[in-house]
């Protein structure tokens, strides 16, 4: 902890009592604040649609991982067969084949890397997808509590627990969005298409 953080506390320390005594006589000021807070990650692992999210990633995850482990037992095995064969070949005729090895070890493994790359973006786009789903939610709430900013509880050093609105706000992302299968707005309907003048 810096020292303007340790100085904070510290000159917050002796106003804890009254700050609970103003949360317990005027809620109401409390439920106005300008300003609430958001735990941005639980936000996203406690809702319907982020939990979805974030199994899809786990499963994309677990399967990658199963398939490294599935090539790498495979190349042990031929590197192993390869060195037996090293044994029993000359140089001249052993070279082409080893060489053969590391191309195709190499290859596998850059094949790898990249659906490791691909599949982390893919985490990062679909967590940018949710909070986009969320902001408008999020722009209601916020001004249905009379707030103008909404700050990320990571960055809160001393706060009320009466200005953080996470828990209302996954209800309010469950209930509209669910786990983000189905479209939140109902299909737009064809319009009738006036009929030509002779």
């Amino acid at each position: 902890m810096n020292r303007a953080a340790a100085g904070l506390i510290a000159a917050l320390l002796p106003m804890l009592p009254l700050i609970g005594q103003a949360q317990t006589v005027a809620p109401s000021v409390v439920q106005k604040s300008v300003v609430v807070t958001l735990d941005q990650e639980q936000l996203f692992l406690a809702t319907q649609y982020g939990k979805a999210l974030q199994a899809e990633f786990e499963t994309s995850s677990a399967a990658l991982l199963a398939e490294n482990r599935k090539i790498d037992a495979e190349l042990e095995t031929e590197e192993r067969a390869l060195t037996d064969k090293r044994a029993v070949m000359t140089a001249q005729d052993f070279r082409p084949l080893a060489e053969a090895f590391d191309l195709k070890a190499n290859g596998l493994r850059s094949t790898q890397e990249v659906k490791a790359r691909d599949l982390a973006k893919r985490r990062d786009e679909d967590r940018q997808r949710f909070f986009q789903a969320v902001a408008p939610l999020l722009g209601d709430y916020m001004v249905e509590r009379g707030a103008v900013a909404i700050l990320d509880k990571s960055a809160i050093v001393v706060s009320l627990g009466a200005i953080d609105i996470t828990a209302e706000v996954v209800a309010r992302i469950d209930a509209r969005l669910g786990d983000g299968s189905k479209p939140t707005d109902p299909p737009l309907q064809p319009q009738p298409q006036p009929t030509p003048t002779p």
